[in-house]
């Protein structure tokens, strides 16, 4: 997966796959406007909570083409003057992207001089915006990750029983992995998973009897490593992640590993090993697999959309739309725009049901 993804050479976003309206598959930040305003007015709430810091520092994951960012920087919200807003993209490709309607763009920041940049207070200057494919490694503010943990390398996995006459049940742990067959493709083999992974994977287990056995499903192990590293480099803020999963009991139930998928040109593709690098892979993700010290608060798209403005949002762009119709003008069109945007968003069977994690970090 890390191959067919991110292969200086090979891989999907190196070769111009991403997101977005006449790309490969839609998110909601590239729905419109809309989702990076609601995100906007939830910085603002933590920005205030935490007494009004400078630099106020956001640092996006999984950026793509830069669109949530640009989002947010068109709502203006009341911490602009203080933000740093870092854009973590792997995609060399993707990161050329960010200096393309992005004002306030600083260029790309590594080591010594990403970490100069989100310790330097603005002093009214911000919102200013640098590019990176590594986390800042010491900071306090917000982390967000729109469908990032989908896309980092998962394995897949399956338990096992095993017992004989008389003697207790014995469970063991196999996972797919991919080897080269003898025409030279791809090719999936089953094998018993390493020590760490099954030790993990069984512990799961216990304290899910309803997961059932011989049964594929995903593990998350880049999304555990990386909800690690961010607890470890951020020191005060928050974690905010959305993603499409389930507990992963159900997801395991699914039949034909109905979690996984593949997308290209707005279309669902094919195999995942078929022509690795021409299409996205991605996983449903098993939310119940990802902890951290604290407690997240987990609720829907929708309700996190709503708990954070959205309604509000979309009256005033209605009241806009027809005060304004008859004119027709820019304000008026974004006024029924964020109506139309609001409706995907919240939809129950798409983007609204989507799953949003939230942890607060403290010292």
């Amino acid at each position: 997966m890390r191959f067919a993804l991110y292969d200086p050479r090979h891989g999907f976003y190196e070769r111009g796959g991403r997101a977005g309206r006449g790309a490969d598959f839609l998110t909601s930040p590239e729905v419109g406007p809309l989702f990076g305003a609601v995100i906007a007015r939830a910085l603002d709430s933590w920005w205030l909570e935490a007494g009004r810091p400078d630099p106020f520092v956001v640092v996006e994951v999984g950026a793509g083409p830069g669109t949530l960012a640009r989002s947010i920087r068109y709502a203006a919200p009341e911490c602009s003057s203080s933000l740093l807003y870092v854009l973590v993209e792997q995609s060399s490709f993707q990161r050329t992207l960010h200096a393309e309607h992005l004002l306030g763009w600083m260029g790309e920041r590594n080591g010594f001089e990403l970490e100069a940049f989100v310790s330097s207070p603005q002093s009214g200057d911000g919102p200013q915006f640098v590019s990176t494919d590594q986390l800042p490694e010491m900071f306090s503010g917000v982390v967000l990750a729109n469908e990032l943990l989908d896309n980092l390398p998962f394995d897949i996995v399956r338990v096992r029983s095993s017992s004989s006459a008389g003697q207790p049940v014995d469970q063991v742990v196999e996972q797919l992995n991919v080897s080269i067959g003898p025409d030279g493709e791809p090719e999936l083999m089953v094998c018993p998973a390493p020590s760490a992974v099954a030790e993990d994977v069984l512990a799961l287990a216990e304290r899910s009897p309803e997961l059932p056995v011989d049964t594929w499903f995903p593990w998350h192990g880049a999304a555990r490593v990386w909800l690690t590293e961010v607890e470890r480099r951020v020191s005060t803020g928050h974690v905010l992640v959305f993603d499409y999963g389930a507990p992963t009991s159900e997801l395991a139930m699914r039949p034909d590993m109905g979690w996984l998928r593949t997308f290209r040109d707005q279309q669902r593709g094919s195999h995942p090993l078929d022509d690795p690098g021409a299409q996205d892979i991605t996983a449903d993700v098993g939310f119940d697999q990802l902890q951290l010290r604290s407690s997240a608060e987990i609720t829907s798209q929708a309700a996190f959309l709503r708990l954070h403005g959205i309604d509000e949002l979309v009256e005033q762009g209605r009241a806009v739309w027809n005060e304004r119709a008859h004119i027709a003008d820019l304000a008026a069109i974004r006024g029924r725009s964020a109506v139309r945007e609001a409706e995907a968003l919240l939809d129950p069977d798409g983007l609204g049901a989507f799953v949003v994690m939230h942890w607060s970090i403290n010292d």
